[in-house]
């Protein structure tokens, strides 16, 4: 049976990109998080329980933007001139926050400027990511399999949403894992974080899910046109269950179950994403198998994935398995 090739690659993307969303978007919530926390000591603890995991989640984002380089040269050579700036200020509040992760516990006379250093690449990173991608799902203007907008084409009321909706959501990733890793008195706290953070990234998903259809009539189809809808009504409704499922672990008290419910939001979100766009990479203009290289290339690389992605998750599980468990006052990191 032959394999497509471009179908697979596109498949082990899109996990390498939800991977780096769901592991490192609570770590940068943390740093969203930090000018809330009251003491010294409570930042300590907080950028503690992230210290032994937050550069390996990275990974997954150097294997989504490298594959997506390496495998589909074309959407790469049309999303990057369309994205430039989001992108790279990505990237430098990613290099400012680990600079700041790193300064903050060696410069104690000036520990509130890494802290706020820390904060400030945190919320950067974030807004970028959500700038992107709001501009990426309106469409991306292509002529003659090139960009062919303008410089400030990603700067729209939709993108700026999307952007405050990644922040406030990592957010509520950041407080449901402090209640998870931490207790006492910053717990108590976060479980006042999700409950805000919670109520409000609900209600920013709602509000990019009723405009995103009108932003192109093949996202209306796809969610609304019968017999389409039918294979797409699950999506809102376990959407609304998480949603839930976060509510009374938050009322009840529960310790992990508010950072999984969390989690299945952003995983319910980025499944609705995938069957917006499908078969496209850069909607609606270019399909997986345009953008692809050639078959011998996805293959030789192919073999290379099936040994690297295997041991990034082992080490990866086998990392948060060590490091599992509460982080007290006095733990940890230095």
């Amino acid at each position: 049976m032959e394999i497509d090739l471009a179908f697979v690659w596109a498949g082990l993307i899109a996990f390498a990109v939800l991977a780096y969303v769901i592991l490192d978007g609570f770590d940068l919530g943390l740093g969203i998080l930090f000018p809330f926390m009251r003491t010294s000591g409570q930042r300590d603890v907080a950028m503690n329980t992230v210290a032994p995991v937050w550069d390996g989640n990275e990974t997954w984002l150097v294997l989504g933007g490298g594959g997506l380089f390496a495998v589909f040269p074309l959407a790469y050579a049309v999303v990057m001139p369309a994205l430039y700036a989001p992108i790279i200020a990505m990237l430098l509040g990613l290099i400012f926050r680990g600079v700041a992760f790193e300064f903050r516990w060696k410069e104690k006379k000036r520990q509130w400027i890494w802290d706020w250093s820390f904060t400030l690449g945190s919320l950067t990173a974030a807004f970028a990511q959500g700038i992107a991608l709001g501009a990426l799902v309106q469409g991306i203007e292509i002529s003659d399999r090139g960009y062919a907008g303008g410089w400030w084409d990603w700067l729209t009321p939709f993108s700026i949403v999307t952007g405050i909706a990644v922040v406030i959501g990592y957010a509520l990733l950041g407080a449901t894992w402090l209640i998870y890793k931490t207790e006492g008195s910053l717990q108590q706290q976060a479980y006042g974080w999700a409950w805000t953070t919670g109520f409000v990234t609900v209600v920013m998903i709602g509000i990019v899910s009723l405009w995103t259809p009108f932003l192109d009539d093949v996202f209306m189809q796809r969610w609304f046109a019968f017999p389409a809808i039918l294979y797409v009504a699950p999506v809102p409704l376990l959407v609304a269950a998480a949603a839930y499922s976060l509510l009374v672990s938050l009322k009840e008290r529960r310790e992990l179950q508010p950072f999984l419910s969390a989690l299945a939001l952003f995983v319910l979100c980025f499944i609705g994403l995938g069957i917006g766009f499908y078969p496209y990479i850069v909607p609606h203009s270019i399909t997986i198998w345009d953008a692809a290289g050639p078959d011998s290339s996805l293959m030789f690389l192919l073999y290379g994935a099936s040994v690297l992605i295997p041991l990034i998750l082992a080490y990866t599980a086998y990392s948060y398995w060590v490091f599992r468990g509460k982080v007290r006052e006095g733990d940890g990191y230095h």
